[in-house]
């Protein structure tokens, strides 16, 4: 898979460069609760890009996001969905929205025991880069915000200034990021084996598995079970996760439902 198909936003180092060395963050359920896409949608929903039932549908596969982790066949459809609705968008557009969105809904769900694993790196010299599915536009804000060193995210086709509804390349998304680190190494100087990777989903192995130092964050059962038997270090950022029992989880289940449909609900104002 060619370089060219992700896009790569490079700020300032924040400290003398550990030559060789840089940390790669996935972004959902990683860095942040949820799904970042979800709250693009949102956004995007406020514009009056898509309807009630569609927003339903969009929540809901957010819900099974949060409870279930990553699933391929959610990541398409959410992927899809998106690309369908940001056809027509202006450049400008979502990058305005990609600043709205953090402000108003990422900010909030960033998980602070990652925002500080980050920080480390950056205050030892490391380079820290964000690698996700998520489009490079907001990717690129919550590396810019954070104060990170950048981001590789999915990239969106434009045409005269305009978003096409289609994808430069596939979405960076399992296998393709292992691609799109790997690539950044040969390009950058990088050391892997020096190098550090955090993820929540099994569907990042391949990642994890390239770096010398993987580390799963929230993980899923199958990551979960995977750093258990190769003695990845786990953190769990979930509050309260072990001693839920399956009363608290339908219960939560019943709020988060009540919760995504009020989030939705409260953004239908004037479109723009």
């Amino acid at each position: 898979m060619p370089e060219e198909k992700f896009a790569a936003v490079v700020t300032s180092p924040a400290a003398a460069p550990q030559h060789g060395e840089a940390a790669f963050f996935d972004v959902d359920n990683t860095l942040m609760r949820g799904a970042s896409l979800f709250h693009v949608a949102r956004k995007m929903h406020q514009r009056g890009a898509f309807t009630i039932p569609q927003a339903i549908g969009i929540a809901w596969k957010q819900l099974m996001f949060v409870l279930r982790g990553e699933k391929m066949d959610d990541i398409h459809a959410v992927r899809d969905t998106a690309m369908g609705l940001a056809s027509g968008f202006t450049v400008e557009d979502i990058q305005a929205l990609g600043q709205e969105v953090y402000d108003e809904m990422i900010e909030s769900r960033i998980w602070p025991g990652a925002k500080a694993l980050a920080e480390q790196h950056l205050r030892v010299g490391r380079r820290v880069w964000l690698v996700t599915a998520t489009p490079i536009e907001v990717a690129t804000v919550i590396s810019s915000r954070l104060g990170l060193t950048g981001a590789l995210g999915t990239v969106g086709e434009v045409e005269d200034g305009s978003y096409t509804g289609r994808l430069v390349g596939e979405i960076l998304h399992g296998p393709a990021k292992a691609v799109a680190v790997k690539s950044m190494a040969e390009s950058e100087g990088l050391d892997l084996a020096r190098c550090w990777a955090y993820s929540d989903s099994r569907n990042d192995i391949p990642l994890l598995s390239m770096v010398g130092h993987p580390v799963a964050i929230n993980p899923d059962s199958g990551l979960r079970r995977h750093a258990r038997d190769h003695n990845w270090p786990v953190y769990d950022f979930r509050s309260g996760r072990r001693a839920a029992t399956l009363g608290l989880k339908a219960a939560t289940v019943g709020g988060a439902i009540y919760g995504l449909w009020r989030g939705f609900s409260r953004f239908r104002g004037p479109t723009v």
